[in-house]
């Protein structure tokens, strides 16, 4: 996107801006055009690779928001980040055509549809814009909707399956949408529509949904299922939220959503080292080169 690549050798921290009044995490609600903006500019010098800009809530506990108050949060901003930033990748965080279509003026390079689908125009009009797209997991749940007694079989591995078969089939219609292969990424989407023991196993097997060949975004940050699993408020999950960024990219995922840009950035860094898909920045102890002992 934007002629840059993102591949094992260089993962890329796709960095939250969210537009609005009540985010889940308290630490990135940014209503206010100046704290987005201050955001965004921390982000980029923090070392995020694509800035994702959303106007509403996911969840349900969130207020209503229309297409027009959407568009409204958004599309300014993405315009004054194209006229700031030229060459930055730009995602936008929809699941309405009609917002996506508006963020054209802005050079969008990415639409995420976090929503599976449910606005079966959004992909076509991501093609129209030349925009990438993602595609989603959310067990066939609407938008903003939380996960109730929701299952999908007696075996543990049964939501692995149908992660899989919907990211594959989804990934399909992107392609008979005229979207290229190296622009459409899947997503898991945990939490959505699933038990924290869901996307646990899920996360477990981020290898299975490496293998249908498509760049694979994890979207993981300071979510619920790492809150559960350590019984930690959002606020506190940064350790879990790491952890969990770890063990997907080295199992085979490429870009990962965050609000801690630094901190996972970091993380990307090493775990691409130690797999040997990215030389260490020195690589001095032991030899000639390294630097003479304190002799304090």
């Amino acid at each position: 996107m934007r002629g840059k690549r993102f591949d094992a050798t260089a993962p890329a921290v796709m960095a939250i801006v969210n537009r609005t009044r009540d985010s889940f995490f308290s630490g990135n609600r940014h209503a206010d055009l100046d704290s987005a903006k201050a955001a965004l500019e921390s982000a980029l010098e923090l070392g995020a690779d694509i800035i994702d800009v959303g106007g509403v809530r996911a969840g349900q506990e969130g207020e209503a928001v229309d297409a027009a108050e959407e568009i409204r949060r958004v599309v300014p901003f993405l315009e004054w980040a194209r006229g700031a930033h030229p060459g930055i990748v730009l995602s936008l965080d929809t699941w309405r055509s009609e917002v996506a279509r508006e963020a054209a003026s802005a050079g969008v390079d990415l639409v995420n549809d976090t929503w599976a689908g449910h606005d079966r125009d959004l992909v076509h009009v991501a093609a129209e814009i030349g925009a990438g797209y993602v595609i989603s997991h959310t067990g066939g749940l609407p938008p903003r909707t939380d996960p109730v007694d929701v299952t999908y079989g007696d075996d543990p591995l049964d939501v692995v399956r149908d992660v899989v078969t919907t990211l594959a089939d989804g990934a399909a219609q992107a392609l008979r949408a005229g979207i290229a292969a190296e622009r459409i990424l899947v997503d898991p989407t945990l939490d959505f529509g699933k038990t924290t023991a869901h996307s646990l196993e899920v996360l477990r097997h981020t290898s299975a949904i490496a293998s249908l060949g498509f760049p694979v975004l994890q979207a993981m940050s300071r979510k619920d299922f790492v809150g559960e699993s350590l019984d930690l408020p959002a606020e506190e999950r940064l350790e879990g939220s790491l952890a969990a960024t770890a063990v997907a990219a080295w199992l085979g995922a490429t870009v990962f959503r965050a609000h801690d840009v630094r901190a996972t950035r970091r993380v990307l860094d090493m775990v691409a080292t130690i797999r040997g898909d990215r030389a260490p920045v020195l690589a001095l102890r032991g030899t000639r080169q390294a630097p003479a002992a304190d002799a304090g």
